[in-house]
């Protein structure tokens, strides 16, 4: 049974239970779906103080920071130096060094095949100092902001570029990601495109009767089958564009707009959407666990997201899953998912074009079914299998 060191920043914990989410089920269905054996290490960065001087949001990941068996998958969580906002260079080093001891251990007693980075910064340049250690084989994925962002920064995009360079094999979430892979200089012929999964089980179009009464009882807002219903799914931050969607929500004087989400751009949100006596019209959701997602995405007659980048957003694939139709920026992937018509429709990023899309979404519906077709080559079960063959052809190379 070959076995894969995974290396992840991106993991749920009991502090973040939906942060990388989409990591883990990818990980938990190549156990299940292969004979991979996995073995998750989920860095948790926590500022060099004391716990009771620690602000709550990192006592929270304190306590957060054991290790266990999850969902068929061990993951350990060891504690490395975090110097926020501005360790983002010492990051990667930081964490090669709190996880090297551990990792020496575990394959004294069951030896590893492959070194696996979940995100290409800061995961990919540590993973690479534990592969070079361990004299194993790498692989690293990207995902999107990984390259969009740190790629912007030269110390990151030098690390980035070594660690790609050492790596038997490289991972993109898309097409139009592979590319700014390689505008970054990293080498295409190396780079394997891996799609994202999908739970056909939770993500499927529900009837619409009586979901927006449920819905508005369990959030305590007023939503009817009258009213046009577009949802948002992102975390609250400038790069996801929810701001636009709510300037165009003025424009649309009959629709009302659930954001999904949590992030550091709540509060201007909430006060962007009074400024402009929308606040009857704009619901802030939080973020929902996936029972509720797919109540929420089923009821909505489109969802939005004008993102400035993205690799393959799991939100575009849930919404189509639930036969939700998209309007989308060309960011990443989206031409990839948004192939047709009854996908949905690629606008500009401002909220005149958001607005012109949405209405010309609402005016040619097509069936949710219809729509729902349109995610069918999504699924965990094939993810899974697609990740355990491609580490196959590494370990056999």
């Amino acid at each position: 049974m070959p076995r894969v060191l995974s290396l992840s920043t991106l993991y749920p914990n009991e502090a973040n239970p939906r942060f990388g989410t989409f990591v883990a089920r990818s990980l938990e269905a190549l156990q299940r779906e292969t004979d991979w054996e996995v073995t998750v290490v989920n860095p948790i960065g926590l500022p060099p103080l004391p716990r009771r001087l620690l602000p709550a949001r990192y006592r929270a990941l304190a306590e957060a920071a054991h290790d266990g068996a999850e969902n068929g998958v061990f993951v350990h969580r060891p504690r490395f130096a975090l110097l926020p906002a501005i360790g983002g260079r010492f990051n990667p080093a930081a964490i090669a060094r709190a996880v090297l001891p551990l990792v020496r251990e575990l394959h004294r007693k069951t030896p590893f095949d492959l070194v696996d980075a979940q995100f290409f910064y800061p995961d990919g340049p540590a993973a690479a100092r534990i592969a070079q250690t361990l004299d194993l084989p790498l692989s690293i994925k990207a995902r999107g902001a990984d390259i969009h962002y740190w790629g912007g920064k030269s110390y990151a995009r030098a690390a980035m570029i070594d660690a790609g360079k050492q790596a038997a094999g490289l991972l993109s979430v898309c097409e139009a990601l592979a590319q700014d892979m390689v505008e970054l200089g990293l080498p295409r012929e190396t780079i394997t495109i891996h799609y994202t999964g999908l739970d056909r089980d939770r993500f499927r179009p529900f009837d619409h009767t009586r979901l927006r009464s449920r819905l508005a009882e369990e959030f305590g807002i007023t939503i009817s089958d009258r009213n046009p219903l577009l949802a948002t799914v992102g975390a609250l931050i400038p790069r996801k564009g929810q701001s636009l969607v709510v300037e165009a929500l003025a424009s649309l004087p009959d629709a009302r707009l659930l954001l999904v989400g949590q992030g550091e751009d709540e509060a201007d949100l909430r006060t962007f959407a009074q400024e402009r006596g929308l606040t009857d019209r704009v619901y802030f959701l939080g973020s929902l666990d996936h029972d509720l997602l797919p109540l929420v995405l089923s009821a909505a007659d489109a969802m939005v997201l004008p993102s400035s980048s993205e690799g393959l957003a799991n939100a575009w694939v849930e919404a189509l899953a639930c036969g939700t139709p998209l309007v989308i920026t060309d960011a990443g992937g989206a031409r990839e998912v948004v192939d047709g018509p009854d996908a949905g429709i690629i606008v500009a990023r401002n909220a005149g074009a958001i607005a012109d899309g949405i209405q010309l979404v609402l005016s040619r519906r097509s069936s949710p079914q219809t729509v729902a077709a349109k995610a069918e080559r999504f699924d965990w079960r094939v993810n899974g299998r697609t990740l355990g063959a491609y580490y196959d052809g590494i370990i056999r190379a």
